[in-house]
């Protein structure tokens, strides 16, 4: 479900960046997604929005199993909104996955980061 939802967060992210990176290799991309989890445990508030986020994201899935797309469309609006709230590291890192395999040993190393800061939410 963890992969689903970073898929759905990767997909949907429309907010702008910044400073668009390029192409990353694996390992900078590692350091990059710890250090984006570091800083969303370690406040509050940036946890929240990251649960938050995670559950809007669960029902994109949701409503994308339901052929929902009016819906799909309203909640990808929310989400990026969300994600908002979580750093322009964190926005940064999910527009770096956008050039990673999803399927990848190395992005499911990249996804178990996000376990802690997923076991963190309410369920």
């Amino acid at each position: 479900m963890n992969r689903l939802l970073i898929a759905g967060i990767v997909i949907i992210s429309t907010a702008p960046l910044h400073a668009q990176r390029q192409q990353q290799n694996v390992a900078k991309l590692k350091a990059d997604a710890q250090k984006v989890v570091s800083v969303i445990s370690g406040d509050k508030a940036k946890t929240q929005a990251y649960c938050e986020a995670r559950d809007i994201a669960e029902q994109i899935v949701q409503a994308g199993q339901q052929k929902d797309n009016e819906k799909v469309e309203e909640l990808a609006g929310k989400l990026t909104e969300q994600s908002k709230n979580l750093g322009s590291e964190y926005l940064a890192l999910m527009e770096s996955l956008r050039n990673v395999n999803l399927s990848s040993k190395d992005a499911q190393e990249i996804e178990s980061m996000f376990d802690t800061l997923d076991e963190s939410c309410p369920h």
